[in-house]
C-alpha cells in the first residue's frame, strides 16, 4: 500500500502549494504593483513559484508623485540590504526632501537617490513620459528603470519589494521607458479568477485526502485481520 499512499500524498501536496499561492495572490489583489504568483513542478515534482509580470490596470491618482511604469521595466530602490526593486510608484517626499517609497527606501534616480528641494513656495513637481523629474520646469533627475533578461531571477523579499539573485551588473536600462505620472498600477491579479482557482484547488486536495484515508484504513483493517488468523 506504500505506493498507493505515495500518489494521492504528492498530489495533496501539489494541491497545497498551489492553494497557498493563490491565497497569497488573493491577499494582495488590492495592493499597488504586486505580480500574482505561478507555482509549476519540475519531474521530480519540485515546487517552482514564478511571477506573472504582466502589466496591471493602470489608475488615475492625481499624485504627481504616483508614478505607473509600462509594461516594462522596475523602478530601483535603496534599502538597508542593498538594491531592491519594485512596480510600486506609491512614491512620497521625506522630511528631508528624498523621494521614497512607502516604506521610507530611496528612490534611485540615474544620479543617485532623487533630492527634491520644496521649501520655495509655489513649487510644482512633474514627471514626464520618460521619467524625468522637473521642478518649476528645472530637470533635476530621471527614475533608474531597469529590466533584466532573466526576470525568474527576481525573487519577493516583503513589502512588495524584489531582490535579483543573479549579478546586478545584469541590469538592463530601458532605453523606451514608458511613465504615467499621476497614475498607480494595480495588482494584476482578478480575483474572480484566483477565487474559481481556489474553489478547484481545494477540492482536489481533498479528494487526495479522502483517498489517503481509505488507503489507511485497508491497511489497518488488513493489519488487524492478519492478526486475527495468528
Amino acid at each position: 500500500m506504500i505506493l498507493e499512499m505515495t500518489r494521492p500524498t504528492q498530489g495533496g501536496l501539489r494541491q497545497e502549494r498551489k492553494l497557498e499561492a493563490v491565497s497569497n495572490n488573493l491577499a494582495n489583489a488590492s495592493t499597488i504593483g504586486y505580480k500574482k504568483d505561478i507555482v509549476s513542478f519540475d519531474k521530480a515534482f519540485r515546487a517552482r513559484v514564478d511571477q506573472d509580470f504582466s502589466q496591471g490596470d493602470v489608475v488615475k491618482t492625481d499624485n504627481p508623485l504616483d508614478v505607473a511604469l509600462g509594461p516594462q521595466g522596475l523602478f530601483k530602490v535603496e534599502t538597508p540590504d542593498g538594491i531592491k526593486y519594485t512596480r510600486n510608484g506609491n512614491f512620497s517626499l521625506s522630511s528631508e526632501g528624498i523621494l521614497v517609497d512607502k516604506s521610507g527606501n530611496p528612490v534611485m534616480g540615474q544620479g543617485g537617490a532623487i533630492f527634491i528641494d520644496t521649501m520655495e513656495p509655489n513649487t510644482s513637481i512633474n514627471i514626464d513620459e520618460s521619467g524625468q523629474i522637473f521642478l518649476n520646469n528645472e530637470i533635476l533627475d530621471t527614475l533608474d528603470v531597469v529590466s533584466f533578461e532573466n526576470m525568474k531571477a527576481l525573487e519577493k523579499t516583503g513589502d512588495n519589494l524584489l531582490v535579483y539573485t543573479g549579478n546586478t551588473a545584469d541590469e538592463v536600462p530601458l532605453e523606451n521607458v514608458r511613465v504615467e505620472a499621476g497614475s498607480l498600477e494595480q495588482a494584476n491579479v482578478q480575483a474572480v479568477e484566483e477565487m474559481a482557482k481556489m474553489i478547484d484547488y481545494q477540492r482536489m486536495f481533498e479528494t487526495y485526502t479522502k483517498s489517503m484515508k481509505t488507503f489507511d484504513e485497508i491497511d489497518s483493517k488488513a493489519i488487524n485481520d492478519v492478526g486475527l488468523f495468528t
